[in-house]
């Protein structure tokens, strides 16, 4: 056994109401300009973000945009200087966390994460950027943020069609942890917990949007999955889902949601002792139909060609995804890919790999 495993300074504070604690964070960081940041339908969280923080307050920019285009990045940065900020406090899911990192990437200085969906991104060095409608990505660690506030009382009013796939996103984080080149195993038991919680989780929310119980459960195996995405480097999943998404404007959770049970097939038999966990995690003795039948039971989309993917960008994606290498357990092929992308298109359900 080898392996190297650092711990990421990231505070985390989580627990029903503890919103309520920020404007004590806020001081334990010594920020006096705080700009809050938002997507425009959550202007009122950035809103609630304001009046919790008091003077330290600088403002609002409610502008944040799915995949953080490059123009949406630079305008913000600019809002932030002029305002004279020392911080920033992001309240919302992945594209609000994303321009807040795109923002302290230039400037380095401390991100506040308040997430309420299950992105993970708020846990990670991972910062994104379409530029020239192609998505970009890498790692910083000034884009970490300093604290993370998980209140699972924010996530109460995400309809469960937004929150299926957004944790189906979380628990991609985990599977692809499981079988990363440079996880650890304290990453692989938190990765394994964070499928667990949130395969019996999710389907609580679906059916019970108001169950706080089920609610929380979700957010904790998101905070799992966005430490394992933080502290590992990932595969063919989520290199196929940021270039699906940047690259043909297709809705960030719901890529990974479709994406993932093709990605795990593919992978299944160079990785049978990381799939056996997925599936055991969620009391399956097949990982690949597992993920595939929980997105469906969640009413997620399981069809690329459902979220706006056209059949005759397939050839120009398979192309795309193996333009740069990365690590993965299978090696990548052209004919793989491209098969891998035909049965997400057509929402096959992956063959029974039994692991």
């Amino acid at each position: 056994m080898q392996f190297i495993h650092e711990s990421r300074p990231v505070r985390v504070v989580f627990g029903a109401g503890r919103i309520a604690h920020l404007a004590e964070e806020a001081t334990r960081l010594g920020l006096q300009r705080i700009l809050a940041i938002s997507t425009p339908r959550k202007r009122f969280l950035a809103e609630r973000v304001v009046e919790a923080l008091g003077d330290r307050a600088a403002g609002v920019y409610a502008h944040a945009a799915m995949h953080v285009p490059l123009a949406t990045a630079e305008a913000a940065r600019a809002e932030a200087a002029r305002l004279g900020c020392d911080g920033y406090v992001a309240i919302g899911g992945g594209s609000t966390i994303g321009l807040a990192k795109a923002i302290a990437l230039e400037s380095g200085l401390p991100i506040i994460a308040i997430p309420t969906t299950y992105s993970g991104s708020e846990m990670t060095a991972i910062w994104g950027l379409t530029i020239e409608g192609e998505k970009r990505t890498g790692r910083d660690e000034r884009v970490r943020p300093r604290v993370v506030i998980y209140d699972p009382e924010l996530t109460l009013s995400l309809p469960p069609a937004i929150a299926g796939p957004s944790g189906i996103n979380a628990l991609a984080h985990c599977v692809e942890a499981l079988y990363a080149v440079d996880a650890s195993p304290v990453i692989q038991l938190m990765a394994e917990e964070g499928i667990r919680a949130l395969s019996r989780s999710l389907p609580v929310v679906a059916r019970e949007p108001e169950n706080l119980e089920g609610r929380t459960l979700a957010l904790y195996g998101a905070w799992l999955a966005g430490a394992a995405l933080g502290a590992a480097t990932l595969g063919l999943h989520h290199k196929l889902c940021h270039m699906l998404g940047g690259s043909f404007n297709l809705p960030h959770a719901e890529v990974h949601t479709i994406i993932l049970p093709h990605a795990a097939a593919y992978n299944a038999p160079a990785a049978p002792d990381a799939l056996a966990r997925v599936a055991r995690a969620m009391g399956s003795t097949d990982a690949p139909g597992a993920l595939f039948d929980l997105a469906a039971a969640l009413g997620a989309p399981t069809a690329l060609r459902d979220i706006g993917m056209r059949f005759e960008d397939l050839d120009r994606a398979a192309d795309l995804v193996l333009r740069s290498p990365y690590p993965n357990p299978a090696p990548l092929t052209r004919d793989g890919i491209r098969q891998l992308l035909d049965d997400a298109y057509h929402g096959r359900r992956p063959k029974g790999t039994g692991v």
